[in-house]
């Protein structure tokens, strides 16, 4: 090939689209683009029950500021959101509605359970209590602590943030959740 011309229709296998187009184009794939927004854009449903519902708000606040994980504002509807925050103790008669909300959300969805009553039933080791909520629905994330510190739980989003990211399989559908072993109710 001539020096100074272009090529047009001539294969340079030495030159790669990278090295061609270099700073000019960015080239990715759609599902790395697609888990990037994901990863920016929570759009989180608080389930809280207890008295982790103050750290929870804590975090929330201006002092920690989770806005910057792209956590930002609530959404009060399940079918709006695509993390569920279960923040306190849930009890057997609150289980059907956890899942039933959970069943709500849209696909894909998270889970974050937050604090040591979620994520094992904490200090109440008694037939109320659901000792811990993964026999419930699937939880991505666990946080324990009573109740967390927000340092804790903003290093749960971030882990939360990097699942999403780097792992293929939290974008497939989950599906719906029964309401547990205990109970052989279906939620419709």
């Amino acid at each position: 090939m001539e020096e100074g011309s272009f090529g047009l229709g001539v294969i340079d296998e030495s030159r790669s689209a990278e090295t061609v187009l270099s700073d000019s184009v960015v080239i990715t794939q759609l599902d790395k683009i697609v888990a990037w927004g994901r990863k920016y854009s929570f759009f989180l449903y608080p389930f809280v029950t207890a008295c982790c519902g103050m750290e929870f708000m804590s975090v929330a606040g201006p002092r920690y500021d989770i806005d910057r994980f792209g956590a930002a504002l609530p959404r009060f509807s399940p079918r709006q959101a695509d993390l569920l925050m279960v923040v306190g103790t849930i009890s057997h008669k609150q289980a059907p509605i956890l899942v039933k909300v959970y069943n709500q959300m849209t696909e894909p969805k998270w889970v974050f359970a937050f604090g040591s009553c979620v994520v094992s039933g904490g200090m109440y080791n008694n037939y109320a209590t659901v000792q811990g909520i993964d026999s419930l629905i699937p939880v991505d994330v666990y946080v324990p602590g009573c109740p967390p510190r927000p340092e804790i739980v903003l290093d749960g989003l971030i882990k939360l943030q990097e699942k999403v990211e780097t792992n293929p399989n939290t974008m497939m559908v989950k599906g719906i959740a029964t309401v547990g072993e205990a109970d052989d109710r279906k939620i419709t």
